[in-house]
């Protein structure tokens, strides 16, 4: 069996860190990269007592770079290696990789190049040293074929050659290339993939290659090929990747060990018992009858949504667990679990993918493969009379159950029925295929854990140009295509410029006939994505189907493909929260695949559209209550930065932002907005993904020694931001002053489409309605405004029926808090309520309604609701989400009672 062994190339860290990952992970030799013991403090003799200690030995030691030289420079070139020679030896290996290079010294010439490698490989066999040579793409010896040639015109024992699959395969692809070269003098071979063939360029090679089974290459052809040649040396993992050499290492090597163990079950996977090349390293996968659950983490917001989506697609609560807070939902051969307990962190207000149970004919075996393909237990608490399951953890850290739906020990005996029945008609017979996303740092090895752990044969990976950027794919079955996962990830995607959903994750349902289930399904209101019409014109181009049948695809939106297999008719929901979504395919024929490249693009961007209209502000409501626009203020949560405020916004369903561009206090965070372009670029990029705008920007505030045209930047600023008002405050005495300044303003801003809207706090000099008023009257502007901030004004004790009196036109937008009854009796009591201890509308004691009902009832809610101490419990984020909530629900449940009492 070939010794494993593993580079300290595909791996991050000190070289310590190296050796302890390989280890762990149970390989039993390393390949020593020159560099990192240049950079280790221990000397060769330590390192080699260190590998020891480890269970590891050091099979080789590279890179020596050589090349043909003239005789000058030869024996300077000698002295090199053989120092390095002595580092071979005291590191206790005795294979040294020699790579081709290039340099301005090098010459092109076969004979002198044999002649120097007959003397290099002399000098060697004097300490016990073998050379393995390398043909490099960019060195000036580029292929297997020329690197021959020399080691054979060389013609020593102690040379031959080192096979990098990486360099013989990403040209031609063919194990056969080998054919020609004696198995006795391919001394050393590594192994990695490529995500594709003819990749010779430098920097693919430095930086893009994958462990076996990551890529296209056919490595399994290649050590097959040098099996029956009889080849026995150790096959070294050589891996440059970027992603890998920069993760934790014991990840890295566990992922590493990972693929050489389900490689090795590649290779043996045909022929006889005797003919194998590793033997019986792994269990055979048992196999597989499709998914017996997908299990969904929920909360106390996103539940509801997803138990009227289930029942509007034909689902049935059917059953609890007996012990623990999850539903069981069923249609058909269709399961789903609902779990409401906090064991897994999902987005709040959304459900996410927690756990798959996994149908397999022998639930121990399952188990015992994923342990050795070091695959992580989850302990289950459960009670001493509920069912024993296996489960294991995937990389991105969802649970995978191994399940016996049909066994005397079936999980479904935990669950006790509910009373509810079934549907009469099952629409949905079966899970087809669960679809998760990625990060592009985990997609890999996600995939390669999946692949491994339940035997399945992975398909071609795709990439997709979609409007948000590249997108690419992965998907997999098993034989008998009756178990199906898909990956996907954005690689190149920077920051959060996508389609607004984080991670999307979906579930997708078999029917027998996609048409007649859409039409059910939207009777029953199941909201199915909208596709637009220009897509049906094409396919009308492309492809010959009936008239009748593409028009009832229109109206359905429905999507269609073809293989050689069949054909494929899919739709998809629009998203139940803000991750999820369904989908109902309907498989004609063999049809194997996901779905076509285009539906895709089509997919997200149907999503990103319907994201932007659940944004938009929303006419009234059947029952005569109206929907009001809201908008976050930047002091309810100016911890985050205003491109994450701008996030947040979209996630909790805001329409505006309102951003913070000046620093008030010096103890509160500042972003610079007006003079930092990178920040600006990233806010205004943030606002055009989301469908997010800006409705304010503050604080012009003036003092007696400020002047207006000092903020005329902050002016321009707001104005590319989009803002359509600027928050201003005067804290200055004079009255005759403050008039003059506040209409050179606001003619300053007038020209940039921007109101100025007077604040006042109540321990400013401009510290109520009457004073606020008396200043809009006085500078007598057109875009001249008055913004009411309700803890100011009640504090202020300014008069509701004052308000009531003054012009509609001067209010464009309310700040809107609670606080208690009670005004604090100092200046800095005052000031810290403001700025830390606001409450929700509703919680306090202030008139809420009444200042409102004297307000124009069109102008948007601005929430200024500072709230220290819960941010620092829940997160800014959560804070802006749980704001609005509590808004929405006081005032909406008031405008109700309002209209039944009509």
């Amino acid at each position: 069996m070939p010794q494993l062994t593993i580079s300290t190339a595909c791996l991050s860290g000190t070289l310590e860190d190296k050796l302890g990952a390989a280890s762990a992970a149970g390989f039993t030799g390393v390949e020593l990269l020159a560099s990192d013991l240049v950079l280790s403090p221990r000397s060769p003799a330590e390192v080699r007592s260190d590998a020891t200690d480890l269970g590891l030995n050091v099979e080789a030691y590279q890179p020596l770079h050589i090349e043909a030289v003239p005789d000058t420079l030869h024996e300077a070139q000698l002295t090199r290696a053989e120092r390095t020679f002595d580092v071979v030896r005291a590191l206790g290996a005795e294979l040294l990789l020699l790579c081709s290079t290039t340099s301005p010294a090098g010459l092109d010439d076969d004979d002198v190049a044999a002649q120097q490698l007959h003397t290099l490989a002399e000098r060697a066999a004097l300490r016990g040293v073998r050379l393995a040579y390398e043909a490099v793409p960019w060195g000036r010896v580029a292929t297997l074929e020329h690197a021959w040639r020399l080691v054979r015109a060389a013609d020593h024992p102690n040379l031959g050659l080192c096979l990098d699959s990486f360099h013989a395969l990403s040209r031609a692809n063919d194990p056969d290339l080998i054919g020609s070269v004696p198995v006795s003098k391919i001394f050393h071979v590594q192994l990695s993939d490529a995500p594709r063939p003819n990749l010779t360029e430098r920097d693919w090679s430095l930086h893009h290659r994958t462990f076996p089974g990551q890529g296209a290459l056919d490595l399994v052809g290649l050590v097959r090929r040098l099996s029956t040649m009889g080849y026995e040396g150790p096959l070294a993992l050589e891996v440059f990747n970027d992603v890998y050499q920069q993760e934790d290492p014991r990840y890295a090597a566990i992922a590493a060990m990972r693929s050489m163990l389900a490689f090795a079950e590649a290779v043996d996977a045909t022929g006889s018992a005797e003919g194998r090349l590793f033997g019986d390293l792994l269990p055979a996968a048992p196999a597989s009858s499709g998914f017996a659950f997908v299990e969904l983490a929920v909360d106390e917001d996103s539940c509801p949504l997803m138990e009227a989506t289930l029942e509007a697609l034909g689902f049935a609560h059917t059953a609890q667990h007996r012990s623990k807070p999850v539903q069981l939902w069923q249609q058909g051969s269709s399961r789903l679990l609902l779990n409401h307990a906090a064991h897994r962190s999902i987005e709040p207000a959304s459900a996410a993918v927690c756990a798959l149970g996994i149908e397999s004919v022998d639930p121990a075996v399952s188990a015992a493969r994923a342990k050795q393909l070091l695959a992580p237990r989850l302990h289950r608490l459960r009670r001493a009379d509920e069912t024993e399951l296996d489960c294991v953890a995937a990389p991105d850290g969802t649970a995978m159950f191994f399940c016996d739906s049909t066994g005397e020990e079936s999980w479904l005996a935990d669950f006790e029925p509910n009373g509810g029945s079934p549907a009469p008609a099952v629409r949905l017979r079966a899970i087809d295929h669960v679809t998760l996303t990625e990060s592009i740092d985990d997609f890999d090895h996600t995939a390669l854990f999946y692949r491994s752990v339940l035997g399945l044969v992975a398909d071609r990976s795709t990439e997709v140009t979609a409007p948000f950027g590249l997108v690419r794919s992965w998907s997999a079955s098993d034989p008998s295509r009756r178990l199906r996962l898909g990956l996907s990830t954005a690689p190149l995607r920077r920051g959060d410029w996508a389609p607004m959903v984080s991670s999307p994750q979906h579930i997708a349902f078999a029917t027998d006939d996609a048409l007649d289930c859409a039409t059910a399904l939207r009777a029953s209101n199941v909201p199915i994505l909208e596709m637009p019409d220009n897509y049906y014109d094409d396919l009308a181009a492309r492809a010959d189907l009936p008239a009748e049948l593409l028009e009832k695809m229109r109206e359905h939106s429905v999507l269609y493909d073809r293989d050689e297999g069949g054909a494929f008719l899919h739709f998809f929901t629009e998203m139940i929260g803000t991750r999820v979504f369904f989908e109902i395919v309907q498989r004609i024929g063999d049809y194997a695949a996901l779905g076509g490249a285009t539906s895709t693009s089509l997919r997200v961007t149907a999503h990103h559209r319907r994201r932007l209209r659940v944004l938009a502000p929303e006419p009234a409501e059947p029952d005569g209550t109206h929907r009001h626009p809201y908008s976050i203020a930047h002091l309810t949560a100016l911890s985050l930065s205003p491109p994450e405020l701008v996030d947040a916004a979209a996630a909790a369903g805001y329409q505006y932002v309102g951003l913070r561009l000046t620093k008030v206090t010096m103890e509160e965070p500042y972003y610079p907005l007006t003079y930092d372009p990178a920040l600006m670029r990233a806010t205004k990029t943030h606002l055009a993904a989301t469908g997010v705008e800006v409705l304010d920007v503050e604080l012009a505030r003036l003092t007696s020694g400020d002047e207006p045209r000092d903020f005329v930047r902050f002016l321009e600023a707001g104005a590319e931001l989009g803002a359509r008002h600027v928050i201003t405050q005067f804290p200055d005495a004079d009255f005759n002053r403050k008039v003059d300044r506040f209409a050179e303003l606001c003619e300053l801003a007038r020209p940039l489409g921007l109101t100025i809207d007077l604040e006042f706090p109540s321990w400013t000099e401009t510290g109520n309605l009457t004073e606020a008023t008396r200043i809009l009257r006085a500078a007598d502007q057109s875009n001249a405004g008055m913004l009411i901030d309700l803890l100011h004004f009640a504090r202020s004790r300014s008069s509701v029926s004052d308000l009531a009196a003054l012009p509609r036109e001067w209010f464009h937008f309310v700040h809107l808090c609670d606080a208690p009854a009670e005004i604090p009796e100092t200046t800095e009591e005052l000031i810290h309520t403001a700025r830390f201890e606001r409450m929700f509308p509703g919680e306090g004691g202030i008139d809420v309604h009444g200042i409102l009902a004297a307000l124009p009832q069109d102008i948007p809610y601005a929430l200024e609701i500072p709230r220290a101490k819960l941010v620092a419990q829940v997160g800014a984020k959560e804070h802006a989400r749980l704001a609005v909530n509590a808004a929405r629900r006081h005032l909406t449940s008031a405008e109700k009672a309002e209209v039944r009492a009509q």
